[in-house]
Formats: C-alpha cells, sequence, structure tokens
C-alpha cells in the first residue's frame, strides 16, 4: 500500500496586516481532500521579490532531504515573481521528484500539461509586470514634459499653511483637511508632523 504524499503547504503574505489563514485555508481542504500529510511553511511580511526567505529557504531545505512529494499554493505569485526565479525552482523541484501544485491556477507538474501551463502562466505574469513598469515610466516622462514634477505633492505653505493649522486645531481629520483645501491627504500629514515637530523643538 502506498504511503500518503508528503505535502509543503506554502503561504506567503507581503505585510502583517493580511491574513495568511485566507491562503492556508484552502489549502488545508485540498491537501485533506487528497489524503496528503501536510506540513506548512508561512511568510509573513516578505515581499515575493525576495529570492530568500525563511520559509522557503526551510521549505527547499526539507525538498532536498527528500522529507517532501508535493509543495501545494494558492497562486504563483505567492512563491516568486519572475519567470526565472519560477522556473529555478520548479526545475530543482523536478529534479527533485517534487511536484508542485497551484490551486488557483489549476497547475501541477507532475503532469505534461501542468509543466506546459505553469511555463505559459510565469511568462503571462512577468510580461504583465514588464508593462505596468513601461506604463508608469512612461507616465513620469509624460509629467516632465508638461512640466510636473512626479513623486511627492509641494510642501503646504503660505496661506493654505494657515488654512491647515486652523482646521486641525478645531479638530478636523487629515482627509477631511485635505477635501477642504484640495490638497493630498500625504501633504496634510507631513504639514501637521512638521508643525509638531516645531512646537517641540521651540524652548
Amino acid at each position: 500500500m502506498n504511503r500518503p504524499s508528503r505535502a509543503a503547504l506554502y503561504a506567503r503574505v507581503s505585510t502583517t496586516d493580511q491574513r495568511i489563514d485566507a491562503q492556508l485555508v484552502p489549502l488545508r481542504a485540498h491537501a485533506l481532500a487528497r489524503g496528503w500529510t501536510a506540513q506548512e511553511f508561512t511568510d509573513v511580511g516578505v515581499s515575493g521579490s525576495q529570492a530568500s526567505r525563511p520559509a522557503l529557504d526551510a521549505l527547499m531545505t526539507a525538498a532536498r532531504r527528500r522529507e517532501v512529494d508535493v509543495v501545494a499554493i494558492v497562486k504563483l505569485d505567492r512563491l516568486a515573481r519572475s519567470t526565472r526565479h519560477l522556473l529555478e525552482v520548479a526545475g530543482e523541484f523536478e529534479a527533485l521528484g517534487v511536484a508542485l501544485v497551484v490551486l488557483d491556477q489549476s497547475i501541477d507538474t507532475s503532469t505534461p500539461a501542468g509543466r506546459l501551463l505553469f511555463t505559459v502562466l510565469g511568462a503571462i505574469a512577468e510580461f504583465e509586470r514588464d508593462l505596468i513598469r513601461e506604463r508608469v515610466a512612461a507616465g513620469m516622462r509624460a509629467a516632465r514634459a508638461r512640466g510636473s514634477k512626479p513623486g511627492r505633492p509641494a510642501a503646504i505653505q503660505g496661506a493654505t499653511l494657515a488654512r491647515v493649522r486652523r482646521l486641525a486645531a478645531s479638530g478636523h481629520g487629515v482627509r477631511a483637511i485635505a477635501r477642504a483645501l484640495g490638497v493630498s491627504p500625504s501633504a496634510v500629514s507631513r504639514t501637521l508632523r512638521g508643525v509638531s515637530r516645531a512646537r517641540t523643538s521651540t524652548p
């Protein structure tokens, strides 16, 4: 009788205020339905652009020790954000005899169709990110051509600064002040922090 597959369930969130359970719950359900014995590896507050991450490194170590038969994730971008890294990881898994299962994209690299789909989806994901970067760069070039300066909004000064102080003193919040004056909330926040520091440093 064959033993149950030993599964590594990998989940990652980029910020600490995101819920890791949103990924773990479907992964656990899938492992249960497949009859896998599972252990969990989770990276919290770690960017997918980092090839080295504590939990992912531990997972790779377990795979190299032949302690894992299958790795399951919910989406490709939880594992990596570049085609090169995805293919490197998938290639190592293949060499180790470890299958990669991606729930949302219905990928299972234990099958030829799954390996092909994995490669194609990874290439598309990187292509989309390249397009986004190019659109951002093009937008910044267009703004400079119009005489605008991309980046932080200009500092609040003069009469507007005085109005910010009055509205804040009367109990208005940052967003309310920004709407009233037609400026960005971040500019109001920086202005109020500057006012607070000036008052603190005044003897």
